[in-house]
């Protein structure tokens, strides 16, 4: 082989790697994209059952926080009932044994 004939055969190999290289990248972007999209998501579904657990002890907590206001709702409308009724008021201040006209006997 001379010289001759490797100053031809040069730019024929170097354009036949550049469409190479150019037709495998246009070829194989769209599948690098879905394998990455395709990781991206394997690597979710390992994330999520810590999510999930995590989610349902908060949810449980909230019933509890729900319920504790709930109760303490009950409470105060009891209390106030109580202290809007006069006549429960009256008897509370007389308080029999400390005060009135049956301490003194």
């Amino acid at each position: 082989m001379g010289t001759g004939q490797l100053e031809i055969l040069a730019p024929m190999v170097f354009a036949v790697i550049l469409t190479l290289t150019i037709g495998g990248v246009i070829l194989l972007k769209p599948i690098a994209n879905k394998l990455g999209s395709l990781l991206e998501a394997m690597a979710k579904e390992r994330q999520e059952p810590k999510l999930t657990e995590e989610l349902g002890h908060i949810r449980e907590l909230l019933e509890t926080m729900s319920g504790r206001l709930s109760l303490l709702e009950e409470r105060q409308d009891f209390t106030d009932a109580l202290l809007s009724d006069p006549e429960r008021r009256r008897l509370r201040l007389k308080e029999p044994g400390k005060e009135g006209p049956q301490a003194g006997s």
